[in-house]
């Protein structure tokens, strides 16, 4: 492919700060193309032409690993640790930058537009499909927490089988989460704004300051999954069975599964106490129902 030679191939890894704006690019373009090429239904036909175009340099991500995995006389958890970090690094930034376009879009275009473009996304805001939660809506209950955690556990339990099957694959899941989040948030703000007479970019930033911790827990939770699904794929089967250095490799990325699993019970957990307990959020939330009608 083109653009898997764009750039050099380490850009990322040396400069993660960069996968940011390539998150911003690659979902601006996928957006347009949607838009053209499928005008009646463009919403998921712009996630997967992002992640298609994501894609190249996830690999080229993956492929840089595996050479210093494979050059590396001695495996430690130490070492794959350090390398997996910087993937997520890149992940997370990506996924920043996605979730900016989507939230942008819903907040500046009109609203006509913005629910043919975004519209699957936003039947996640009714209640519909499938995504992990970074916003709730509906009664307060005592069992938020169960009911966040299972709904997220599925999503990471999806990227991780995802990864597994396909490699790469679960860059698909990944920016799915990122624009249904992005375009929540946006729609939370605009219509919050709507009802309060206030303006939606405040509102924005004042919904983004109080998520953030949970939603990277969560999405984190997402790249951990992806990332041991990826190298279990990969890694695992150029090792030779049942030697050391797969039960090594192996036994790794089962180790980072479970700390993916941490990472999500840790969410679940902030997302809770912030729904419980933080006023204007709530405020802000039911604002946002009210003017929409739920």
């Amino acid at each position: 492919m083109v653009l898997e030679h764009i750039f050099p191939e380490d850009w990322l890894e040396q400069k993660g700060r960069y996968a940011f704006i390539l998150g911003i690019i690659y979902s601006i373009v996928g957006l347009l193309l949607a838009s053209i090429l499928f005008p009646s239904d463009p919403a998921l036909v712009a996630v997967a032409l992002t992640s298609m175009l994501l894609l190249p340099e996830m690999y080229k991500i993956f492929a840089i690993e595996e050479r210093k995995e494979s050059i590396e006389k001695k495996i430690t958890f130490g070492e794959l640790w350090k390398d997996d970090i910087e993937v997520v690094r890149i992940y997370v930034f990506l996924f920043l930058g996605i979730i900016l376009v989507y939230s942008l879009g819903t907040i500046l275009l009109p609203s006509l537009q913005s629910n043919n473009l975004f519209r699957e996304q936003l039947e996640i805001r009714l209640g519909q499909g499938f995504a992990g939660n970074a916003v709730s809506i509906g009664e307060f209950t005592s069992d938020l927490f169960f009911s966040l955690l299972s709904n997220n556990f599925l999503v990471l339990i999806a990227c991780f089988i995802m990864a597994l099957l396909t490699g790469d694959g679960a860059i698909f899941l990944i920016t799915w989460n990122a624009s249904v989040w992005g375009t929540i948030f946006g729609l939370t703000a605009r219509s919050a704004a709507e009802f309060a007479g206030q303006h939606p970019l405040y509102l924005f930033l004042l919904i983004m300051l109080i998520v953030f911790p949970h939603m990277m827990l969560e999405a984190i939770s997402y790249f951990l999954a992806a990332i041991s699904g990826s190298v279990i794929s990969k890694d695992v089967l150029l090792e030779e069975f049942a030697s050391e250095r797969f039960f090594e490799v192996f036994s790794f990325n089962l180790y980072l599964l479970f700390v993916a699993l941490v990472f999500l019970v840790l969410g679940a957990a902030v997302e809770t106490w912030v729904l419980d307990n933080v006023g204007i959020y709530h405020q802000i939330i039911q604002a946002s129902s009210t003017a929409l009608g739920i």
